[in-house]
């Protein structure tokens, strides 16, 4: 078995040691790639304060580099007896470099290495989560502009209220998301900080140059405080959870919607039938499982940060092996995020709108504002106009006219999406994550 970083004289209990190691060294699989990008720009830092060798450097990153194509290829393994990814690193380069291996650790804790691999790992899965996002989006407002003249009854109280469109359904949604990008860009900046050079939360007395690994890195700034960096951990994951739960819950309540709407009671849209399910004793049910299953999905991770935040809870400043389980929670987080965003875009995008809806006649009284507003417009004061239609509608008068002249700024009859789509791409262009792919690249280069 090989020997821990931390182990001297001793050896750990077995039982111990799989009860304090858990999931860590499947969950560390994640961070592989980013654990390799932080160990190349501390021992380029290192060379330069004079801690290695411009020989060894080049011999270091060379190594690296090529562990770091393992692992984007995916072939990155933590071998049995290896407590987590910084010391399977670490155990490849003494394989391969002997001595000159065993120094990249200098002037850093295994604390700081993971906080620098969450951040960069953040960093990436926040991106591929805004571009999962940008495609719902773009559909959304597609159809929203596609059915923006067809009439469904909106809704208070779940009473038939006033007249609604699809457009305005859902653009609805579309100018959430973009809302829920602007939470996102907030966590986004939280994460692209520095904690390199923390060291286990006190900092080290070696010169470390923490602005030159902060650039080759791509981040925005530092975390400067080093205790601060160290009590980042846990609240930047939590910070990031709250933004995908924000997502979340706007998905969540538009798969609620879909599921409501394509239900015979309602009737407003259809699903294609190879995006349905079946009965298995009645033949003609047509169910929508994707929309259920993503109502289930994306209330889960609206649980996320309230797991994280009892993790925390009552933790003093400093490092706390707490935190590690955050990963078995957080890490798998956003591939799902992104498959349900992906799955809902597709069923957005096929959905059949049923047309006519707002001649049924169950649907007449959603039209009485109109005519309130009517009456109201020749000169009729509007409480006036509001009891006449009223009392109208009780004695069994009211024949509604089944036009609407909604004209103003995000109605029925000017959605703004154009504005929109505006809001939504000057939030993505904030994010400059072509700033940091530059940084990696140089660094890899």
């Amino acid at each position: 078995m090989a020997s821990k970083l931390w182990e001297k004289n001793v050896q750990v209990d077995k039982g111990v040691e799989d009860y304090t190691v858990g999931r860590d060294r499947e969950m560390d699989l994640y961070l592989a790639p980013y654990d390799i990008l932080g160990s190349l720009a501390h021992i380029t830092m290192l060379e330069s304060i004079g801690l290695l060798e411009k020989s060894e450097l080049e011999v270091l990153a060379k190594e690296l580099k090529s562990i770091y194509a393992e692992a984007v290829a995916g072939r990155f393994v933590i071998e049995p007896g290896i407590e987590d990814v910084h010391s399977q690193v670490e155990l490849m380069l003494t394989r391969k470099l002997g001595d000159m291996g065993k120094k990249i650790h200098s002037g850093r804790s295994r604390n700081d290495q993971v906080l620098v691999d969450l951040k960069l790992f953040m960093r990436s899965e926040i991106e591929m989560v805004c571009h999962a996002v940008k495609k719902l989006f773009s559909t959304l407002i597609a159809q929203s502009d596609r059915y923006h003249n067809c009439l469904i009854p909106g809704y208070t109280h779940l009473q038939v209220a006033m007249p609604s469109s699809i457009g305005l359904w859902l653009g609805a949604y579309a100018e959430s998301l973009a809302d829920d990008l602007t939470v996102l860009l907030a966590a986004y900046k939280v994460v692209n900080r520095n904690p390199l050079g923390s060291a286990a939360g006190y900092g080290s007395s070696f010169p470390l140059d923490r602005d030159m690994t902060t650039r080759l890195l791509g981040f925005d700034s530092m975390n400067y405080n080093v205790v601060y960096a160290q009590m980042g951990r846990g609240k930047t994951e939590k910070t990031v959870a709250n933004a995908l739960a924000g997502i979340a819950a706007t998905v969540s309540r538009l798969a609620y919607d879909a599921c409501l709407y394509n239900s015979q009671n309602f009737g407003f849209i259809r699903l294609p039938d190879e995006f349905t399910t079946g009965s298995s004793i009645m033949p003609h049910k047509k169910n929508p499982d994707v929309f259920e299953l993503t109502r289930a999905k994306c209330n889960r991770l609206q649980s996320l940060p309230g797991q994280i935040t009892l993790i925390l809870n009552n933790l003093p400043s400093g490092y706390f092996r707490d935190m590690q389980l955050i990963k078995e929670a957080f890490l798998p987080a956003f591939d799902e995020l992104c498959s349900i965003l992906n799955m809902v875009e597709r069923m957005i995008s096929q959905i059949i709108v049923v047309d006519g809806v707002a001649n049924d006649e169950r649907y007449k009284y959603m039209f009485s504002v109109e005519e309130v507003n009517r009456l109201t417009r020749e000169g009729m004061p509007f409480r006036d106009a509001y009891k006449k239609v009223g009392l109208d509608i009780e004695a069994g008068r009211f024949e509604p006219v089944k036009e609407v002249h909604h004209t103003h700024a995000g109605s029925i009859g000017n959605l703004c999406n154009d504005r929109i789509t505006d809001l939504f791409n000057d939030t993505v262009d904030e994010f400059g994550f072509e700033r940091y792919h530059s940084a990696i690249d140089n660094l890899l280069a």
